[in-house]
């Protein structure tokens, strides 16, 4: 990954940060967006020694993702992976959700992903390099609940699936990558049925994989040119499997996985 350019979404937290801490230890040259800038200049400083540049990006903004582009290839000459990061959960049932909960999850989780990708991908395609999709495990199984959430990371997997194929001949790298649960503020900012932030997190953080492990993972896959990454094995792998084989059966788990949730929406 030595002096590889490296774009970043939703880099000011999670998995976002983490995955800028591992790439610049790798040697490689980040190009960070996220809408929390004050976090951004603050990793400068924890990264010393590494070529930065951040650049304000709401990635649900179409400008502002080809800002993104722009700035990093007048910065660098060109771009080696993309990470499209960025994203915004939300909990509750579909019934009692303000539609408009659902245009903010997927402008941010899947347009975010289609504007970056747009304006990067001639950059991608002359350097043969890595565009990378962060989804969920709920983007391989409907999560009740999670309906906006869901649709989004499963749009997300289909765009980058299909934009592979696309490329096929062109020697585009395409990553996506299925963490299960992991420690990061995206539940603390979780929107509720009225858009309202829900402030707290619903699960126990403590015993989810970590936002560092998951940078570890994911950019090993990247340096393997893996086409896809799906991590922990119950809520993971296992969970892929019975929805491939077992559709009812995990229907009925992942109802009563999600329905146990302090204050669950889902009854």
């Amino acid at each position: 990954m030595k002096n590889k350019v490296v774009i970043i979404t939703g880099a000011s937290s999670g998995i976002g940060r983490a995955l800028a801490v591992e790439f610049a230890s790798r040697g490689a040259k980040l190009v960070l967006g996220a809408r929390r800038t004050d976090r951004l200049q603050e990793l400068e400083q924890e990264l010393p020694g590494t070529e930065i540049l951040s650049v304000k990006t709401d990635v649900s903004v179409e400008e502002e993702c080809k800002n993104l582009i722009k700035q990093a290839v007048s910065r660098f000459g060109h771009i080696d992976i993309l990470i499209n990061n960025a994203g915004i959960s939300m909990r509750a049932n579909f019934q009692d959700m303000d539609l408009e909960v659902m245009h903010k999850v997927m402008d941010v989780n899947f347009y975010g992903t289609v504007y970056c990708t747009k304006y990067a991908l001639p950059y991608l395609l002359e350097s043969k390099g890595s565009l990378v999709g962060v989804i969920s495990i709920a983007g391989h199984v409907g999560l009740p609940g999670r309906t906006a959430y869901s649709a989004s990371k499963f749009a997300v997997r289909g765009f980058l699936d299909t934009v592979r194929i696309e490329n096929l001949k062109k020697g585009l790298h395409v990553l996506v990558a299925a963490p299960g649960f992991t420690a990061s503020e995206v539940r603390k900012s979780a929107l509720t049925a009225n858009g309202t932030a829900q402030g707290e997190t619903p699960r126990k953080e403590e015993k989810m994989m970590t936002s560092e492990e998951c940078a570890l993972h994911i950019a090993n896959a990247v340096k393997k040119r893996k086409r896809q990454l799906i991590l922990t094995f119950v809520e993971g792998k296992f969970t892929v499997f019975l929805g491939k084989f077992f559709p009812s059966l995990l229907d009925k788990l992942t109802f009563n996985h999600m329905a146990k949730e302090p204050d669950s929406p889902i009854k």
